[in-house]
């Protein structure tokens, strides 16, 4: 009876080990997708070229800025169209969902259609967290290099914000569009000011392919130069090129602990003495989120004044 009773809880335990385990495998589905084989993973680099010649393929007449800023995150790629400003997140085989959620609501605030690439082992499940209304391409690594399909077109974004997608131009680009409507300079005034009464003054159809356009012909290499100028006419001081913060070296480095240190978290060291926050080792330790050994040797450093 005794042995029957062993029997019968490891079987229970294995049971409740197989259910675990299938439960982890879930969840890691959920998050990464279907892994496939080391060998056929396509991370981000893989993809990004290839697909920008697939995009000119397809669409036509298209512009392409790669990790813009737009609220609390970046956008992968930004595509303009002669009628659309497209937004394009990419999901490589390598990447999870963890911010997608965050980023899905950047995406719709500035811009007017979405697009979401994504690796095989993400293709199962990737529509159910993207909107509707976003597009989906699929990538895939074939012989000859990554090969992409289309899954689903994108249709108009309902939550796009109108002034986000305007603030995306510069100021002189914002001129330029008031000079084609007719409308007064408003040379005092802020650059919110300014794309509240583009927005008022120019119709959406007539707007928008005048935002494609002022992208089209953006030029990084003058932006400094036609900026300043804008400034100048208008009685406003010149942008200066910002200058990166030096940090003092570290005078002597006793072990390759304090190197490690110095390089990674070097920056946060200032930043809390700077703030006055210089009152026990115990709470640097807490504040840097690092290896307590580490901290110690950086924290008796900097108290024998070495930085």
């Amino acid at each position: 009876m005794g042995k029957n009773m062993k029997n019968a809880s490891s079987s229970e335990e294995q049971g409740i080990a197989d259910s675990t385990e299938r439960g982890i495998e879930n969840d890691a589905e959920n998050t990464y997708g279907d892994r496939p084989d080391t060998k056929d993973i396509l991370r981000d680099k893989d993809i990004r070229e290839p697909l920008f010649e697939y995009l000119e393929e397809s669409f036509g007449k298209i512009r392409i800025f790669e990790e813009k800023r737009m609220g609390g995150s970046r956008a992968d790629v930004v595509m303009v169209t002669p009628e659309t400003v497209v937004g394009i997140e990419i999901k490589s085989d390598a990447d999870s969902y963890t911010r997608l959620r965050s980023q899905v609501e950047d995406y719709d605030r500035y811009f007017d259609q979405n697009y979401v690439v994504v690796g095989t082992s993400h293709a199962l499940h990737i529509e159910e967290h993207v909107p509707e209304y976003w597009g989906i391409i699929t990538v895939e690594s074939e012989e000859g290099g990554p090969d992409f399909y289309v899954l689903r077109t994108a249709n108009d974004n309902p939550y796009r914000d109108r002034k986000k997608k305007l603030s995306l131009l510069w100021r002189p680009e914002l001129v330029h569009i008031q000079q084609l409507n007719d409308m007064p300079k408003y040379a005092e005034k802020s650059k919110e000011f300014v794309i509240d009464k583009i927005l008022q003054r120019v119709p959406e159809e007539t707007l928008a392919p005048q935002v494609s356009e002022e992208l089209f012909e953006r030029d990084y290499s003058t932006i400094l130069e036609t900026i300043n100028a804008y400034r100048q006419a208008h009685g406003q001081k010149k942008r200066r090129k910002r200058k990166r913060r030096k940090y003092k070296p570290i005078k002597k480095m006793k072990s390759k602990a304090q190197c490690y240190f110095h390089g990674v978290i070097c920056h946060k060291i200032y930043g809390i003495f700077k703030r006055g926050l210089r009152k026990s080792v115990e709470q640097f330790i807490i504040l840097c989120g690092t290896d307590e050994k580490m901290a110690v040797t950086v924290w008796n450093g900097i108290c024998q004044r070495t930085f």
